[in-house]
């Protein structure tokens, strides 16, 4: 069997693939404090163009920062996102959460007649000054700006990258056009996914703890 001529060292592989998107992608034009986070992104999905679809608030990156440094809770709409979430790279007292098996949750998806993706938020308890990552659910999304209209504390973070056909360009479109101060990262239209959403929590993370 011919052997196949690759990089084998783990280091290597990953300096080299930072190095690729550094040198390709053109992170001169983001804030310095976008950098970490847009070259973790990049190297989630293997598309330097996803940046002309990324979108951020001010202080969002800095928010995050605070939000980890006082052990927030970090809810995620999905167990794929919450895996994929580096806890090594966590304060020890930041908490990562998903609610979506919750016994309760198909129960009140009936009742209030919308997705289990939805009904899961509802069970997010303490949302001040905490960090949201979804990366799968529009409804999530969706179902978080409601209640944050309806009078629940916000988030200090919100990181929205739901991916899809329906909904996740119009979740991505009224978090980013949100009246009420909430912190977010997102990439606009129907890209996104568990992979992204979680890349930009680890790039926050690292960053945190320099």
């Amino acid at each position: 069997m011919a052997a196949f001529e690759y990089i084998k060292d783990p280091n290597e592989i990953y300096r080299q693939s930072f190095a690729t998107v550094e040198k390709e992608a053109e992170l001169e034009r983001l804030p310095e404090d976008m950098r970490s986070v847009a070259t973790r992104l990049v190297h989630s999905c293997g598309m330097i163009d996803i940046l002309d679809d990324l979108a951020f608030s001010s202080e969002a990156v800095s928010a995050g920062q605070k939000a980890l440094h006082a052990g927030c809770n970090i809810y995620c709409d999905v167990e794929m996102v919450k895996s994929g979430i580096i806890k090594k790279f966590l304060p020890e007292n930041a908490t990562s959460i998903c609610t979506l098996n919750d016994a309760r949750v198909p129960g009140h998806a009936e009742e209030i007649g919308n997705t289990r993706s939805a009904a899961a938020v509802d069970f997010w308890d303490n949302l001040a000054g905490s960090i949201v990552v979804v990366g799968n659910a529009p409804t999530a999304l969706f179902r978080l700006l409601e209640r944050v209209n309806q009078g629940e504390s916000k988030p200090a973070l919100v990181i929205g990258i739901p991916v899809g056909f329906i909904g996740a360009s119009e979740s991505k479109q009224a978090l980013t056009e949100n009246s009420l101060g909430i912190e977010f990262i997102t990439v606009h239209g129907r890209r996104g996914g568990s992979a992204m959403a979680s890349a930009v929590l680890n790039a926050i993370a690292v960053e945190a703890r320099k």
